[in-house]
């Protein structure tokens, strides 16, 4: 079971990985492995609280937390690093992105 879940979990970051690399643009290429890798850590901690609860024969908790903080944090730099693209590409000119709506 926890070769499983680990393996899984190596096979879901690597997926992830290659989307960074094949995805055309920015904002589809900051997707992929943030959705991969934040799966692929799932699994792999999942593996690792099963290991480890096995071992010492006893239910092991300590690895959840890592996996509170990822749910937070990954989310957040998601959308700030998404958020600071954007305005710099609307300062820009780019026509690739859409234009801010008017607030008045």
């Amino acid at each position: 079971m926890v070769a499983i879940l680990v393996l899984s979990g190596a096979l879901l970051a690597f997926i992830g990985s290659l989307g960074l690399l094949r995805l055309k643009n920015f904002y589809q290429r900051v997707h992929a492995p943030t959705l991969g890798t934040t799966l692929g850590t799932f699994c792999m901690l999942a593996g690792s609280i099963t290991c480890f609860s096995v071992l010492n024969a006893r239910p092991i908790f300590n690895e959840i937390l890592i996996g509170v903080f990822l749910t937070v944090t990954t989310p957040i730099t998601l959308m700030l690093l998404v958020r600071a693209a954007l305005y710099r590409d609307r300062e820009e000119g780019s026509d690739y992105v859409p234009r801010a709506p008017n607030r008045e």
